[in-house]
């Protein structure tokens, strides 16, 4: 949620890991989880949620395009969020399954 209010994936996520991390890994060992596949998790959400309209890479690509965001905004969330969460799911099922990979 943080990378929202940053506009930054990497950013949001540093604030949220350092404020939280240790208490995120403790979580993770009491219920068995592989700290690998929750840091997986974290980025791919956390790269999600920085596709939003005020984020500065999605600001460039448009000017880079040439486009506005109501001309391309559709296509950037079937891309970037889309996708994306389908991979998530994807990436939990398959931890879940077998573990870390």
């Amino acid at each position: 949620m943080i990378g929202v209010l940053t506009g930054s994936a990497s950013g949001g996520m540093t604030i949220a890991l350092d404020a939280l991390g240790d208490t995120y890994v403790r979580l993770a060992a009491e219920q068995g989880i592989d700290p690998a596949l929750l840091h997986r998790v974290a980025v791919i959400g956390s790269g999600t949620l920085d596709s939003l309209p005020h984020n500065g890479a999605v600001v460039t690509l448009l000017a880079v395009c040439g486009t506005t965001h109501r001309e391309s905004y559709l296509d950037i969330f079937m891309v970037a969020i889309v996708s994306v969460v389908l991979a998530l799911a994807a990436v939990i099922a398959l931890g879940s399954a077998f573990g870390s990979f």
